[in-house]
C-alpha cells in the first residue's frame, strides 16, 4: 500500500513539474523579428501600409504629420545582462578562507523605425537608427 502512495506521489510531482516547464518559456514576440536588415531589405519607398504591417507588424505609435498624412513609428529596446561567479578555495574554505568574485556585464540594443505615409497611404519616406551600448 506504501509504495502505491509514494509511486501516485511521484507521478503526480512528475505531471506538476512537465505543466510548469511548459508554461515557463513564453512564445517569442513579434517584435523580435524587427531589425535594420528587414528594413533595409523589405521596406521599399511606394509600398503600401499592408505590406509594411505584415513585414515589421504593428507600431508602437501611430500619428499624423502637420499635413494630416500617417507617420508610424517602431520602437525597440532590449537589455542583456550577463552574471559571472568564480570561487576559488578548495580545501582553504574548511579552514575559514576562500576567495569569490562576480563580474557583470550588460548590453542595451535600441532600434527606432519611422515611417512616413503619402496621402494614398503608400511610403513616401523611411528612417531607422539603431545603437548598442
Amino acid at each position: 500500500m506504501r509504495t502505491v502512495h509514494a509511486r501516485s506521489l511521484i507521478t503526480a510531482l512528475a505531471i506538476a513539474l512537465l505543466t510548469l516547464t511548459a508554461c515557463a518559456s513564453p512564445p517569442p514576440e513579434e517584435s523580435d523579428n524587427l531589425t535594420v536588415g528587414k528594413v533595409q531589405g523589405e521596406i521599399k519607398v511606394g509600398m503600401d501600409a499592408a505590406s509594411v504591417a505584415q513585414i515589421l507588424g504593428s507600431p508602437n505609435i501611430v500619428t499624423t504629420d502637420d499635413q494630416r498624412r500617417e507617420v508610424w513609428i517602431y520602437d525597440k529596446i532590449s537589455s542583456d545582462r550577463v552574471d559571472t561567479a568564480s570561487s576559488i578555495g578548495g580545501g582553504i574554505i574548511i579552514f575559514g578562507g576562500g576567495k569569490s568574485s562576480r563580474q557583470s556585464s550588460s548590453n542595451q540594443r535600441t532600434l527606432t523605425i519611422i515611417i512616413k505615409y503619402d496621402e494614398e497611404k503608400k511610403v513616401r519616406d523611411f528612417a531607422y537608427n539603431y545603437s548598442s551600448f
